[in-house]
């Protein structure tokens, strides 16, 4: 049996798995099925290309077949694609908060001394301001006081 991964790695066969998720029913209910003939024409490739790929999808287990006469109808298998789940969870569960935090802290420590002067001096001349702001209005409502 072929890995999983190499099965999911051609795009005919994620494209199958993608239109069988349409009609999946985990119930396993005749519903959830399509025939061949319903996927060559959704994807437009050739019948014997779509069968190809489906024969691979089967030996990995993930479709069903279910035969009526010459007819085959297809479902997908579900549970041979939690070993792909599993393998994702801890890419998926890592803290991307913390990595661009780390990155913006490596971009800070680039710059020059004389980028930190000047960002620095930009800083307290605006804290400076606001200040100075704050003195103003005291003042002037104290001058208000007085001659009121």
């Amino acid at each position: 049996m072929a890995d999983i991964f190499t099965v999911v790695a051609d795009s005919a066969r994620r494209d199958i798995l993608r239109i069988l998720l349409q009609r999946y029913n985990p119930s396993g209910e005749v519903r959830g099925e399509l025939s061949v003939s319903d996927i060559v024409g959704q994807l437009g490739l050739s019948q014997p290309t779509v069968s190809k790929h489906l024969k691979v999808l089967r030996e990995a287990g993930l479709v069903m077949v279910r035969e009526d006469g010459q007819h085959r109808f297809y479902r997908l298998e579900y549970s041979p694609l939690e070993e792909i789940e599993d393998w994702l969870i801890p890419f998926l569960s890592v803290d991307f908060d913390q990595a661009a935090k780390d990155a913006e802290l490596e971009a800070d420590a680039g710059l020059k001394d004389e980028q930190r002067a000047f960002a620095s001096a930009i800083g307290k001349a605006f804290a400076d301001a606001s200040q100075m702001s704050h003195v103003v209005k005291d003042a002037t409502s104290k001058k208000w006081r007085r001659n009121g």
